[in-house]
């Protein structure tokens, strides 16, 4: 059998797999990319793009309706079905052709198969027809292939079927009812976004809502829920679940009490992609999250490198910061890593050059989109302390600012900022609110450049905007002196 060489082979072409591929291209690269499903991966069909399809339009219709003068013209309800079909452009009805035709654009080669790493450099793909192809690495093999979901060890759970979020997000007829099993973004942004389709939600949390985040951020959305009509269970947990006669579910909670509904979604946590790719041939173990640096090279169990360094972990398979665009961030610095090590060029790991993904320690931003909406970037204050920070805390109700009276009659949201005393820089931002997803760059780029507090004092909001919340919270935290 034929072996076709290339200078770098990535498994996995979501997102991230397409960013490495292109950034080794731009280095001079040959690179092919292998992927088993759709070209554009998770993120474009069933996570990133069709959740906030789904849930956008009805945020915009809450919105309106708090703003005297539109409320009063709006006299419908959401259009479910209408929402469903905008979901499903945005998802180009799960067709990749315009992915694949990026691929060709980008001058990156595609095998469609599963792929296994059978020796130093060398992927065995076997298509869905049984065909083969080895390919063969001069440089490089990174490993994206994401992430799945986490189905728990519950009696009858794994046997009842449940939803995970890709069916969540592909669903084409919305439930009467539906349970969701657990307090984090998925979980969160499900509810939410099926309440707003009339769905009677019913959501079970293990402790609180979005435990990563300041605890305010989860209280105010669990408050948001619950006047969508949610009924939230915090502090509980299914100790068993069966499908009923009418093919519903029936959830029985560790304290006592039960749950039905037509539906039941499971969103828990993640687990890695890396079964089945023959990574324990090269002493790692399958299933696991792969352990790397900080450009994305796979570390074995003696903290080096693996057999030299030719293999990467890019994107959710090392568990740094399962998100998208930090995802895309890693593949950047990967790609670039790796056409420079295969150019000869030197590679430097110091932190926040060009060849590192050092965000991924501190400054990791993220946007929940909930109503209201969490943005997040950096180290919240539990965090900070227990990293050994000297922090001081400053909250500040964004509902106080002038542009929030603008934006709507009645704006709930909260801010915090969090300083490190010793530097007088900020370790972390957060915001809960309408639209504060648009005002997280600014907190990413102060956390990141380590903006000291009196430059910050000569960065002047706009009026009337959101964005007065941040001279508001210098205003709080007081001016530093000369």
């Amino acid at each position: 059998m034929a072996t076709t060489q290339y200078d770098v082979i990535v498994i996995g072409a979501g997102a991230v797999g397409e960013n490495v591929a292109d950034r080794a291209v731009q280095g001079g690269m040959s690179t092919v990319i292998v992927e088993s499903e759709l070209v554009g991966g998770e993120c474009s069909y069933w996570a990133c793009m069709p959740s906030k399809a789904l849930l956008r339009s009805g945020a915009l219709l809450r919105a309106a309706q708090r703003v005297g003068g539109v409320a009063e013209a709006i006299t419908g309800q959401l259009d479910v079905r209408a929402v469903l079909d905008r979901r499903d452009r945005v998802t180009s009805h799960w067709k990749d052709d315009g992915q694949v035709k990026w691929l060709e654009g980008a001058g990156i080669d595609l095998v469609r198969g599963h792929a296994v790493i059978t020796a130093p450099r060398e992927v065995t793909v076997t298509a869905a027809d049984g065909t083969v192809t080895v390919l063969a690495a001069r440089h490089a093999v990174a490993v994206s292939t994401g992430s799945a979901a986490l189905l728990p060890d519950i009696p009858g759970l794994r046997e009842s079927e449940p939803w995970t979020s890709k069916d969540a997000t592909s669903a084409q007829t919305v439930p009467a009812s539906l349970a969701i099993l657990g307090g984090g973004v998925v979980a969160v942004e499900m509810a939410t976004a099926y309440a707003g389709f009339g769905t009677r939600v019913q959501l079970i949390a293990r402790s609180s809502l979005l435990r990563a985040n300041e605890p305010f951020a989860g209280e105010l959305v669990g408050d948001a829920l619950r006047a969508l009509g949610v009924t939230v269970h915090l502090d509980s947990e299914p100790s068993s679940v069966e499908r009923t006669d009418d093919d519903g579910f029936r959830i029985q909670l560790s304290g006592g009490g039960t749950i039905e509904a037509d539906e039941l979604l499971v969103a828990v946590g993640r687990v890695p992609n890396t079964i089945d790719l023959g990574l324990e041939a090269f002493g790692l173990e399958a299933g696991a999250w792969l352990d790397v640096d900080d450009t994305m090279r796979v570390l074995g169990a003696d903290g080096e490198p693996v057999d030299g360094g030719w293999l990467y972990g890019v994107g959710d398979v090392n568990h740094r910061a399962l998100l998208t665009h930090q995802g895309k961030y890693q593949a950047r610095a990967a790609g670039d890593a790796i056409a420079a090590r295969g150019n000869g060029s030197p590679v430097r790991l110091e932190p926040w050059g060009t060849y590192v993904a050092t965000a991924d320690h501190t400054a990791v931003p993220q946007v929940t989109f909930t109503d209201p909406e969490v943005a997040s970037v950096g180290l919240t204050a539990a965090a900070a302390r227990e990293a050994g920070y000297r922090i001081r805390v400053v909250d500040y109700p964004i509902s106080s600012v002038a542009g929030a009276t603008i934006a709507s009659d009645d704006y709930t949201g909260q801010a915090r900022m969090v300083v490190d005393e010793d530097r007088q820089v900020i370790l972390g931002v957060t915001f809960v609110g309408q639209d504060v997803g648009e005002l997280l760059h600014s907190a990413t780029i102060a956390v990141v450049a380590e903006v000291p507090l009196d430059r910050l004092w000569h960065a002047v909001p706009s009026y009337p905007t959101l964005s007065e919340v941040w001279l508001r919270l210098l205003e709080t935290y007081g001016r530093p002196e000369e």
